[in-house]
């Protein structure tokens, strides 16, 4: 084991990279269930809610396996929220002239785009382009927006439109105004578990007890039994053999996705899950401590290229495109620091295939602690932002505010790369002398094309 994931070297052990294997695994074995739920979408979609559930831990445990054992990273990979939906949405609306096969085809394109983009070494030159502060920023971001998906999934927090007609739930959408605001405790046992196991974890992290974050989930899980909010019922009536009969393996359709001309779809795929990645991948690996290894660049570009195959082989094993996890924070935060965490959460992953009922216990509120405390963990990144010079202090405040209010951390980045590019220019015609890679001006281009003339909220 120390020979094939360098432990010692990254002073880590067996025990820890288990615990943060096991610990990444249950914060996003939610996927399991909700990437089926959203690809179907009631059967709106065409799409079989067995056959995505078997390509959903398929996919994400053979490609999670695959950058523990070839980059030797923590990081976890699984079919990508908002990607998922994106995906739906794209068949619902279609009115039948674009089918899922023929979006699995488009996500399976975006994945060659992908494989050809890192094998030129354009993506690993994002390294070199994205200036220190703005990368460490985009650590902070992804924090926050982790953050906000534990308070979210919990009830900690609540939001509501306001429109002339008064409040409204977020339920029903509507171009108004937004308002977050607290969870109301009264009557809701769910946020009181929450905080229990806000208290619990924080506790266990302030007394330095070795796997806390775990601890957390497994105790406040326990607590939840008594309380009504962990359900055990899926022991008792869920299926644990998978069904491997009606899979969508193979099924694409890519001569329709060709005649079709889904040039914009496809677009979107590969420039979401550009950003994603690079955030996710360097966020990450910068909480790991392991932007700093000689060989940094060189790694980065090997877990780009996992990525890459990963989109295309989610794509033939019939789900949407599956890419980094923030959720891999979790496990790093738990002291993961080499690619056996990711080959633990993998075959965890795997073993879901007959293990679902069980993994599917664990309430949100005894995950969300979790991610709401790697929030805190991320957040010393903050230091690494050069906030004396505004050069660098305004686009990393927009990379990091955008990610956790819009909900995506490619809209942090965009942010962040625009408005670096203007600022700098701005300050070198002023006589300053700000470095501009020349990848900078073609991302910041394409992003400017992206939002002007592409409905992103679609």
């Amino acid at each position: 084991m120390d020979k094939l994931f360098r432990l010692k070297e990254n002073n880590t052990n067996v025990r820890t990279e288990l615990i943060a294997g096991i610990t990444t695994f249950i914060t996003m074995a939610y996927i399991l269930i909700v990437n089926p739920l959203t690809l179907t979408a009631g059967g709106a979609t065409g799409m079989d809610f067995n056959a995505v559930f078997v390509a959903t831990a398929l996919g994400a445990g053979l490609v999670t396996i695959m950058m523990g054992l070839f980059v030797n990273y923590p990081i976890a990979l699984a079919p990508g929220m908002g990607l998922n939906a994106y995906f739906a949405t794209v068949v619902i609306s279609s009115g039948g002239a674009i089918t899922w096969q023929i979006a699995l085809a488009s996500v399976f394109i975006s994945g060659i785009i992908f494989f050809i983009l890192t094998i030129t070494k354009v993506r690993q030159l994002l390294l070199d382009a994205v200036p220190e502060s703005i990368r460490a920023a985009i650590t902070v971001g992804i924090g926050l927006f982790i953050t906000i998906i534990g308070f979210k999934t919990s009830g900690l927090l609540t939001g509501f439109y306001i429109g002339k007609e008064g409040a409204k739930p977020f339920t029903e959408m509507s171009p108004n105004d937004w308002l977050l605001q607290l969870g109301n405790f009264v009557g809701h046992k769910e946020i009181l578990l929450t905080i229990i196991g806000l208290l619990l974890t924080s506790i266990l992290m302030v007394m330095r007890v070795q796997a806390a974050i775990l601890l957390g989930i497994v105790v406040t899980t326990i607590i939840g039994i008594p309380m009504g909010v962990t359900n055990l019922s899926s022991l008792t009536t869920a299926q644990w053999v998978p069904d491997f009969s009606n899979l969508a393996i193979g099924q694409m359709d890519l001569a329709g996705a060709l005649n079709a001309g889904l040039l914009t779809i496809v677009f979107t795929f590969t420039f979401v899950e550009l950003f994603d990645t690079f955030g996710t991948l360097t966020g990450t690996a910068a909480k790991a401590g392991l932007l700093d290894k000689p060989d940094a660049k060189k790694r980065i570009g090997r877990a780009m290229l996992v990525d890459a195959g990963g989109v295309s082989l989610g794509a033939l094993l019939g789900t949407s495109t599956i890419t980094a996890y923030v959720e891999s924070a979790a496990g790093v935060g738990q002291g993961g620091r080499t690619g056996l965490t990711s080959v633990t959460t993998g075959i965890l992953f795997l073993l879901a295939l007959f293990l679902a009922p069980l993994a599917l216990v664990v309430p949100a509120q005894a995950t969300a602690p979790a991610l709401i405390i790697v929030g805190v963990l991320m957040m010393g990144a903050v230091r690494g932002v050069e906030w004396d010079n505004m050069v660098y202090a305004i686009p990393s405040f927009f990379t990091i505010v955008m990610m956790p209010l819009t909900s995506s951390i490619a809209n942090g980045i965009s942010f962040g790369i625009v408005f670096y590019v203007i600022l700098a220019t701005a300050n070198n015609l002023a006589g300053g002398r700000n470095k501009i890679h020349w990848l900078m001006w073609i991302l910041a281009l394409l992003i400017i094309a992206r939002f002007l003339f592409i409905d992103i909220n679609a």
